[in-house]
């Protein structure tokens, strides 16, 4: 399986707009959110995003020439402790899921995007939880901070709960 990373540009925004309805159906089962009247969530896809913007990006995730998912990355702005980065959404389709290749395009990203990161996760999501420690720890070689049951407002999830903040 050969995975590739594509920027998100003007041209393709329309495809991740796509893929994060079903991120955000999958996450819906952790924040309680409703669909609106036209039956979708409504996703976002915000300006900072876009690929003149070098503080943030997006990319889609392709396994050998198909849609698996996207990621996205920002500044490490958020909370009581500044990073360089931040991992701000990963989305494997399921198909693609326990192939290594979710761990294959962050490992890519982290290695193009050099110097100290976050991710945030919501307690709930315990597969998300498993991986982002497990990668986490692999990438850093252990050396990584996880914050459980974050006490700043930047890491709460919608439904109120607190997030788990890894440092590395």
């Amino acid at each position: 399986m050969k995975m590739l990373l594509k920027r998100v540009e003007a041209n393709t925004e329309n495809i991740l707009i796509n893929l994060m309805e079903k991120y955000e159906y999958e996450f819906s089962q952790y924040h309680h959110w409703d669909v609106h009247e036209n039956g979708l969530f409504g996703c976002y896809y915000e300006d900072e995003y876009r690929e003149e913007n070098g503080k943030y990006a997006a990319f889609l995730i392709e396994v050998d020439s198909k849609l698996a998912g996207f990621v996205m990355i920002g500044d490490g702005i958020s909370g009581d402790r500044k990073t360089d980065y931040q991992v701000n959404e990963l989305f494997v389709m399921h198909k693609y899921r326990r192939l290594g290749i979710g761990k294959q395009a962050l490992f890519e990203i982290l290695d193009a995007h050099k110097g100290t990161w976050q991710v945030n996760y919501h307690a709930n999501n315990t597969a998300s939880a498993c991986f982002w420690e497990r990668i986490t720890d692999e990438y850093s070689k252990g050396k990584h901070e996880i914050v459980k049951s974050h006490p700043h407002e930047d890491y709460s999830f919608y439904d109120g709960s607190p997030g788990n903040v890894i440092y590395f």
